[in-house]
């Protein structure tokens, strides 16, 4: 068993964990929301994801984030993941983030959403 993240105590008290599969997709998260410089010990660790909520929401922040996402995935955890797809989608104020991977130890495909808001233009 894995800790799970965001880091929080279960109902007994102890640190909450996870199964192999879902620790992952938490992996993918940190990678996709951590910005570079944010890591004292990796300071070029992570996606930066979150920094374009102060890019103007288009068609090309959403194709450039895709190439961004596949590059930091592939680049961080590609001894645990096989990065399949990336979609980005912009629709109005939220920029959606939807990946799929296949978990190399399982050999399992799985499908991860992440969203985050953005400025409109």
């Amino acid at each position: 068993m894995n800790a799970d993240y965001p880091f929080h105590f279960d109902d007994c008290g102890r640190t909450a964990t996870t199964d192999y599969d879902e620790h992952i997709r938490d992996l993918i998260e940190q990678v996709l929301f951590t910005s570079p410089g944010e890591r004292v010990n990796r300071p070029d660790f992570g996606c930066g994801l979150r920094q374009l909520v102060f890019a103007p929401n288009s068609a090309e922040l959403a194709a450039a984030t895709q190439f961004l996402v596949q590059g930091s995935l592939q680049q961080w955890l590609g001894d645990l993941i096989k990065v399949e797809a990336v979609e980005v989608r912009a629709v109005e104020s939220s920029l959606t983030v939807t990946v799929r991977y296949t978990v190399i130890r399982s050999q399992t495909d799985r499908t991860a959403s992440f969203s985050t808001e953005v400025l409109s233009k």
